[in-house]
Order: C-alpha cells, then sequence, then structure tokens
C-alpha cells in the first residue's frame, strides 16, 4: 500500500530530478543543514532517529563524500549546526540540540570540518538558516559569504528536507530574485543529500500531540515544493 501511494505521488507531483555536473567554471557554494547529532545519530536525543535509519544514514554519506570533494578543491562550503538555548523552545519541537551538548555538534563523519579553512560555520537557533544568519545590525553572515567568494550556485544538502532545507532553500530563492543575493543565481537541493524524520501515521495517532511524518513522502514533498519555488534538484553529483 505504502509503495503504491509513493508510485501515485510520484505521478502527480515530478520532481524532474536531473544529474549535476560541476566545475571550476562556475564558483559552487556547498550548504550543509543540521547534519548534527541531534538529528542524525541514533538514540542521540527527542529529535534523532531511535533505530538506524537507511535514509538518514545515505544522507550523512553523501554529505561527508560532498564536503571531502568541495574542501579537496578549497571550494568554499557553508555549514549550519541547529543549537537552541535552554529557556527559549522552538515550539512545536520537543527541546532538542542544546548549546552545549553534543547533540548540537556535528555528526562523527563531519567533525573535521571545523578545522578546514574553506569551511564557514554557523550556529542557528531556528528553523530558518537564512533568518538564523541575521546579525544585530542588520547584516546576514549567509548573504556576505555569497558576495565574499562571488558564488553563483549553491548546493543544498542536509535535514530536514521539508523543514530546515526547505526553508533555507525557499529564503535564499526569495532573496535572488528580491537582488539580494548578488552573483548568486542557481539554488540546488541533491535528493540523496538529504534526509528528514520518521514518523508513522499509526504511531501519531496513538497521541494527541504528534503529527503523522511518513518519512518518503514528506521527503518527496519537500523537493517538490523546492523546485516548485524554483530551485533545480540533483539526483546525483558529478565532478567534471
Amino acid at each position: 500500500m505504502v509503495l503504491q501511494a509513493m508510485d501515485l505521488l510520484e505521478q502527480q507531483l515530478p520532481v524532474g530530478e536531473e544529474p549535476l555536473v560541476l566545475s571550476g567554471d562556475v564558483v559552487t557554494g556547498l550548504i550543509i543543514v543540521d547534519v548534527v547529532n541531534g538529528f542524525c545519530t541514533v538514540g542521540a536525543g527527542q529529535m534523532a532517529p531511535s533505530e538506524p535509519n537507511e535514509q538518514i544514514a545515505e544522507m550523512v554519506d553523501e554529505v561527508a563524500k560532498l564536503a571531502r570533494a568541495f574542501c579537496e578543491k578549497k571550494w568554499p562550503v557553508f555549514a549550519f549546526l541547529d543549537s537552541h538555548h535552554p529557556d527559549i523552545p522552538e515550539h512545536p519541537y520537543p527541546p532538542h540540540c542544546i548549546i552545549g551538548t553534543d547533540e548540537a555538534e556535528l555528526v562523527p563523519e563531519l567533525k573535521w570540518l571545523e578545522k578546514d579553512p574553506s569551511v564557514t560555520l554557523r550556529r542557528k537557533d531556528c528553523i530558518n538558516g537564512f533568518i538564523g544568519c541575521m546579525e544585530k545590525d542588520g547584516s546576514n553572515v549567509f548573504v556576505d559569504w555569497v558576495k565574499n567568494y562571488q558564488i553563483k550556485s549553491v548546493l543544498v544538502v542536509g535535514i530536514c528536507t521539508d523543514i530546515c532545507v526547505l526553508d533555507f532553500v525557499c529564503s535564499a530563492l526569495s532573496a535572488r530574485n528580491r537582488g539580494i543575493l548578488p552573483p548568486l543565481e542557481n539554488v540546488i537541493v541533491y535528493s540523496r543529500g538529504c534526509a528528514t524524520y520518521d514518523l508513522p501515521v499509526h504511531v501519531a495517532q496513538a497521541s494527541e500531540d504528534l503529527i503523522a511524518h511518513p518519512q518518503d513522502v514528506t521527503h518527496h514533498v519537500g523537493l517538490y515544493i523546492a523546485r516548485g519555488r524554483g530551485a533545480k534538484v540533483a539526483s546525483e553529483i558529478i565532478f567534471d
């Protein structure tokens, strides 16, 4: 039944993924969204998977390979780390990724990014990384990063496809359309480099506080909405 539903969803809401070829001819930056223990490491917290999850494991593996390739080429990388103050909840989600805890740290496969000169790290305390880059003086760390490196394309990966990844993508596209992000032209989402969490319908129905979040469906819908907003969706990444 689930497979039939996914087949129907993919027919009615096609994403239109295509391979992406990257070369040094176009300055491309890698955006890593929240690949931290609190979302990706089994048993690491209330928002982490309670058991091994194939989609999340594949995402971490793909992000690690991309990050290594970008850094070896000395291409710019921008990594968000979800980090929250214990006294400022983020409704409707339970406490997670509290600043100073292991939940708010990069997964072991990406911990090396902290020491790489090609990488800019940004801790954020909200879903939308673009908003999380706002400074008190009105400047925006992400906007400055794009301008400083003269980035024309950003490749976005991370978690969750339909939440933090999607919010950032939509904001970046809106900013680009408004002329706030020169010289950015393309926002690209890598489908296998993204993942989301799984909360099946039957589990959600057992609690009044939970909303169903079937993983494959919400992952697909997140990609579809991103494409509808103007992003490109890549099925694989090829380095030329």
